[in-house]
């Protein structure tokens, strides 16, 4: 497959099309989170097996359609459901998702994902506002030719989550009643929940939470300049943390749980940026 700036442009115009005009924010929903979608006024919704050059969900609690319409006052587009490798895609067609977002003319992304907690001072239902991750598997979703109307060959990751973005959403949170931290995502391949003695080395090269997804997004969201916010959902203490087995429907149970303060948290966010 021939990744140039064409294919991404194609779905791009597309959606275009689609919804009228030019959207200002992207979201992104994870795993038990797709009632945020619900939040979206005027919607124009378009299912991704309708997108040319697009990917098709298929994981648990992943709606697999791209929403268009209002929230807090903003023009937004709303991927309910997102793609992972563990999927069977490979890592450069996880690109697609954020080009086509960026294609579309978005100036800020926000990402949202439900992981496990690693930092034993967090619990189920917290939420932790992304500082940085540590991704040590897997090729990088910029492998194969560079994209140079996209961005550069070697694109810096001081920066990945945008300070300012960071700094809002926490500045947010003090009126929320969620609680919220600041931390280090730890990105692991899945679809197998990790270990107990992997959770051990987790915590002790820094990372405060574990998940799945995100931070192939966020890599190709900072090769093409694109500012993000990512919001992790403590929907379960990871392996090890408690001597109980973990599922999927704990993760969807507890997202579930704060859908309300979640959501009107991500909508002032909205309103703010």
């Amino acid at each position: 497959m021939n990744y140039n700036y064409d294919f991404y442009k194609i779905p791009g115009d597309f959606l275009l099309e689609k919804f009228g005009e030019k959207p200002e924010i992207g979201i992104i929903l994870g795993s038990g989170l797709g009632h945020f979608a619900a939040q979206v006024k005027n919607a124009v919704t378009v299912p991704y097996s309708d997108i040319p050059n697009f990917l098709r969900s298929t994981a648990i609690g992943h709606a697999g359609q791209m929403i268009f319409g209002e929230v807090s006052g903003k023009k937004v587009v709303c991927m309910s459901g997102r793609f992972h490798s563990y999927e069977g895609y490979g890592m450069e067609e996880l690109t697609i998702p954020v080009r086509v977002l960026k294609a579309l003319g978005i100036r800020a992304l926000i990402l949202t994902n439900a992981a496990g907690a690693v930092n034993v001072s967090y619990k189920p239902g917290d939420i932790m506002v992304i500082s940085d991750h540590i991704k040590l598997m897997g090729v990088s979703p910029l492998c194969g030719p560079n994209v140079d109307e996209l961005g550069p060959r070697f694109p810096d990751m001081s920066h990945a989550y945008s300070p300012k973005l960071r700094k809002l959403a926490l500045r947010l949170a003090e009126s929320s009643p969620l609680t919220v931290h600041e931390g280090v995502y730890f990105f692991m391949p899945g679809p197998q929940y990790e270990t107990p003695a992997e959770i051990r080395a987790i915590r002790a090269l820094g990372g405060d939470a574990v998940g799945m997804s995100t931070v192939t997004e966020v890599i190709t969201a900072a090769h093409c300049s694109l500012p993000v916010l990512a919001l992790s959902v403590m929907t379960n203490m990871a392996a090890g943390v408690l001597d109980v087995p973990l599922t999927s429907e704990e993760v969807i149970e507890t997202a579930n749980s704060i859908e309300r303060p979640f959501t009107e948290y991500v909508r002032d966010i909205i309103a703010n940026i």
